[in-house]
């Protein structure tokens, strides 16, 4: 039976069982809006529906749906004549290993996903819910945008959406998967969210369709190269790509574990489960030599509980790494700097992506571990033609305004304003623990020297006298004095010289120190953060 034709008898109305019979044959149609057809093409595609999308995430039995039975009431271009329930997205909420969560899944049979008023006013619905309830909005995209026979109508319901995004932002948490083709009007939406996971060969992001570009600018290209996963996750719009549906909504649902219900409540603490990570290994992991690499993601293994760092964005701006992770069982938020990209030296892109992981984590209450080993911000006349200062300005914003616990561990380089951004104890970290390898300075050693002996060394090359000795003495000199973590400490930008192995011991007492931090923000409107 198609979604539009009628049932073979019609159950008796004027009986309590035949108006139950009624709503049966009802509901029975949500299953299949579109025909039993399209969900056979759908699973013949190695998909899953809209609403298996749905039950997939949530608990079993816990999904209460909402608007089921909605149909859209439009009746230019003929549209009257096709009105499936549902209007094109599932929409409800359920629980995820127990906790509350709104979500929405959209129906690609119906449609094509098209947001057309109905369709719209059921996202409405769900985000408000979400707002008023406090709970996480779950949104599984696979919509080509706004219902252009609808006309205008489809540009306000955008506009709804678009502001009830920005309501939530900072509220609850936002998750969006792209498991289809997602453009049009219904592109930002998920740019709007905090988080994006991406279906690789199955979910597409992109703002103007391949047809119109080729019009309008007179590019031919196709619907992956303009936002598959591969881009998404290159040019940084998507967190996390997965393999298939039933990958990605495990992703979700490890992602919701990591994260409070809204920005009232605390960060998740778990019993810390499994053996403890080897904390003895980082005595012995960094390279004597200066110029040596090693991967951060070594350090970190050392530091939180196994199996537990969820690292976000990996394919974009390398340099740095942000990720979700557990310490002792808190969950907390990670920013390393990464030795093995560009030395770990900053550039636009990885201020930008610390920037946002930082205010995300500031606003949902999970507290923040830095991990530096940074030579500073990357020099280049291209960078600073490019607004490097201006895009970079964010990641000291961000920081400075966090107002969750802060602790952070200088491995080896800290330069310059690399060491200022990136949880130095006077931008407002908490706690500042270094290894004894740590330089923390203005500039590494050379540099100094240079800066600072440039006229000793100009005079000694004058008088012929043994310029690289003179060097060589100097570079001691320095190193002993000012590249170094002591003398941070001697002032108190240090807390704590620590060796290696200690780091996790002292990571568990500071983050418990600083659980309840208090903070009192002067009263603004908001501040202007420099975009």
């Amino acid at each position: 039976m198609t979604a539009s034709s009628a049932p073979s008898s019609s159950p008796d109305l004027a009986t309590t069982a035949g108006k139950l019979d009624d709503l049966r044959s009802r509901l029975a149609e949500t299953a299949a809006p579109a025909g039993e057809d399209a969900v056979a093409a759908v699973h013949g595609a190695g998909r899953l529906t809209a609403r298996e999308r749905v039950t997939g995430l949530l608990d079993d039995g816990s999904f209460t749906e909402i608007d089921a039975l909605a149909r859209h009431r439009s009746t230019s271009f003929n549209l009257d004549r096709e009105r499936p329930v549902t209007d094109g997205v599932v929409t409800g909420y359920g629980t995820v290993d127990g906790r509350q969560v709104c979500v929405f899944s959209q129906d690609a049979t119906v449609f094509d996903g098209t947001v057309g008023e109905t369709h719209g006013e059921k996202l409405v619905k769900v985000m408000e819910l979400a707002l008023r309830s406090g709970v996480p909005l779950i949104g599984i995209h696979d919509s080509t945008g706004g219902r252009v026979k609808e006309g205008v109508v489809s540009l306000g319901t955008a506009a709804r959406l678009y502001r009830l995004r920005t309501q939530l932002s900072g509220v609850v948490p936002q998750i969006s998967v792209i498991a289809g083709p997602t453009a049009g009007t219904e592109a930002h939406q998920p740019a709007l969210a905090d988080l994006v996971v991406t279906v690789r060969d199955a979910g597409t992001l992109y703002l103007t369709d391949p047809q119109t570009t080729a019009q309008v600018v007179g590019e031919e290209t196709t619907a992956a190269e303009l936002g598959s996963a591969d881009v998404l996750m290159a040019n940084g719009t998507s967190h996390l790509t997965v393999g298939s549906d039933s990958d990605a909504l495990a992703t979700v649902r490890d992602l919701l574990a990591q994260l409070p219900a809204n920005n009232r409540a605390p960060a998740p603490v778990v019993e810390a489960a499994g053996t403890a990570p080897d904390t003895a290994a980082l005595d012995t992991l960094l390279p004597d030599s200066p110029l040596g690499g090693y991967d951060v993601h070594d350090v970190l293994a050392g530091v939180v509980d196994p199996d537990s760092l969820l690292e976000l964005q990996p394919d974009f701006a390398g340099n740095v790494v942000t990720a979700f992770a557990r310490v002792d069982g808190r969950s907390v938020g990670v920013v390393a700097t990464q030795p093995l990209v560009l030395a770990g030296a900053l550039d636009a892109d990885a201020a930008r992506k610390a920037a946002r992981f930082i205010r995300f984590c500031d606003a949902f209450n999970l507290p923040l571990v830095f991990v530096v080993d940074s030579p500073g911000f990357l020099p280049g006349v291209d960078g600073e033609r490019a607004g490097l200062l201006r895009q970079s300005a964010p990641l000291l914003y961000a920081v400075a305004e966090a107002t969750v616990g802060m602790v952070t561990v200088v491995t080896r380089k800290a330069y310059g304003t690399s060491y200022v951004a990136l949880g130095s104890k006077n931008i407002g970290a908490d706690l500042v623990y270094a290894w004894p390898t740590a330089q923390i300075s203005n500039a590494d050693a050379e540099n100094t020297v240079s800066a600072v002996h440039a006229d000793t060394l100009a005079k000694a090359e004058r008088r012929r006298k043994d310029v690289d000795a003179l060097r060589a003495s100097l570079l001691d000199e320095v190193e002993s004095t000012l590249v170094n973590p002591y003398a941070a400490a001697e002032r108190g930008y240090v807390d704590m010289v620590i060796p290696p192995s200690e780091t996790r011991r002292r990571l568990i007492d500071g983050l418990s120190l600083v659980e309840r931090k208090l903070v009192q923000s002067a009263p603004r409107k908001h501040g202007n953060l420099p975009l």
